[in-house]
């Protein structure tokens, strides 16, 4: 495979992608093109082993400044919320009026400094879509946090392959579409090509905690802190129980054959064994993207494995225009920034509580996060009321709300004490709308039908 390495190579010096980056995809490439199968059967492992709770743990109320010190928050900021209708980074969405979750990740960063006087370092991975916008935003709005671009990690692009051949694909008419993001697992390349690596462990920095930035849950917390560093643990993921809703995500596992831990995505299931990794009663538990990571232990793995971490490859078959099913077969190479678990000698999982893991995937995440069920703190933290007892509401929106427009007229009713909301049609809530228990709004028609003031428990309405 030398001579389509050498070209893949020089397609992406030619771009400027970093040399760790294409280190990381060449080695990605080789996997492919060996034939060895990316497919975990479910004869090679065991539901996961050794994973404590995090009610287990020794209580640390507070936090202590010299673990902060030494501490970097990282969060994965490169994701645009096309899905839901926007042309900007999801993070400059709204939870409160004038309060984006950027607002909310750089208060709590700025109140542990203050309160603790440990100047807890703060990154943001941003993608070339999303870099722009969060860097003006900062400068606008929270300009005590420091300059903006003391405070990024670009995320790397790397080819599309033309399925047949593993060549880079080419689009003349727009050659942007050659190029795809490589997975979340692209921050440990990016930490040690741009530098940062280095550069925080020569400043003393031996811990990071990593989270998604559309994850208001994932807060930076003193009890898993403390437990990381005193254990000297090289790596920990936090995951949580799935449910139902959560069966087609990957899961937690122990490999049979040297007893760790590892990642499984449902891309890597054979089909045969589907209902198995379904199964939420065998593989009870699912990564929350709540990784952190021992900063010394991932230099000294990176560079005894010639500077990449030997993680699995998800391969995507896709076209290399997405909008346009007859364009080139190509695939997409992937790698899972939580799949590093098992390149890790004593890497481990702590079952964490359900509300550190509460992503804005979709307008009814947002439209929940929104509602009285949740409060946010002058520290910046979003959690759920006392009384819901860890429990958020469920809501289900109908196809008309999809986008986040949707959103600006329909109204907040009180999801204080609402178990579950399904809205089927055009709907606006006057003020003063209290929803109880299980409640059901149909409305068949195209027109809009006002929900008067009011409690409405348990029923349906038919309009």
């Amino acid at each position: 495979m030398s001579a389509l390495e050498d070209r893949i190579r020089q397609k992406m010096e030619e771009n400027g992608v970093m040399h760790s980056a294409i280190l990381a995809f060449i080695r990605a490439c080789r996997l492919i093109a060996s034939g060895r199968s990316a497919l975990i059967p479910e004869s090679e492992i065991s539901p996961a082993q050794s994973v404590l709770d995090y009610g287990e743990l020794e209580n640390s109320d507070a936090f202590d400044p010299s673990l902060l010190a030494k501490t970097v928050v990282i969060k994965l900021n490169g994701g645009l919320g096309t899905s839901m209708g926007l042309e900007k980074v999801k993070s400059l969405l709204e939870v409160r009026p004038g309060v984006a979750f950027l607002d909310l990740m750089a208060r709590q960063i700025l109140s542990l400094r203050a309160d603790t006087g440990a100047q807890v370092r703060f990154l943001l991975m941003n993608s070339k879509s999303s870099s722009n916008d969060t860097q003006s935003y900062l400068t606008k709005a929270v300009p005590g946090i420091g300059d903006p671009s003391e405070l990024e990690l670009l995320q790397n692009w790397v080819p599309k392959l033309v399925r047949e051949t593993l060549e880079p694909v080419r689009h003349s008419d727009n050659p942007e579409l050659e190029w795809c993001p490589p997975g979340h697992a692209d921050v440990y390349p990016t930490l040690e090509g741009s530098g940062w690596l280095d550069r925080l462990l020569g400043d003393g920095v031996k811990y990071a905690f990593i989270s998604n930035s559309d994850n208001l849950g994932a807060v930076l917390d003193p009890t898993l802190l403390s437990y990381f560093a005193k254990g000297d643990l090289p790596f920990l993921m936090e995951v949580t129980r799935r449910t139902e809703a959560d069966k087609k995500g990957g899961h937690l596992a122990t490999r049979k054959e040297d007893g760790r831990l590892l990642l499984r995505e449902v891309a890597q299931c054979p089909d045969a064994d589907l209902a198995t990794f379904q199964d939420v009663e065998r593989h009870q538990f699912f990564n929350t993207n709540n990784i952190w990571v021992n900063l010394e232990k991932l230099k000294t793995v990176m560079s005894s494995s010639g500077g990449v971490l030997e993680l699995p490859v998800i391969q995507n078959a896709k076209t290399v225009d997405p909008r346009d099913s007859s364009s080139a077969a190509i695939f997409q190479l992937e790698q899972a920034m939580g799949s590093a678990i098992e390149c890790f000698n004593g890497a481990a999982a702590v079952n964490v509580p359900r509300s550190r893991f509460a992503p804005v995937k979709g307008t009814s995440d947002l439209f929940i996060l929104r509602s009285d069920a949740y409060q946010v703190g002058e520290d910046g933290r979003v959690q759920l009321v006392d009384s819901r007892h860890g429990e958020p509401p469920v809501v289900n929106f109908s196809s008309e709300y999809k986008l986040v427009d949707s959103l600006e007229n329909l109204g907040q009713p009180s999801l204080l004490e609402a178990d579950l909301l399904e809205i089927s049609g055009p709907v606006v809530f006057a003020e003063g709308v209290v929803i109880r228990g299980e409640v059901r709004i149909l409305n068949d028609s195209s027109e809009v039908k006002i929900i008067a003031p009011g409690v409405y428990s348990d029923q349906t309405l038919l309009l």
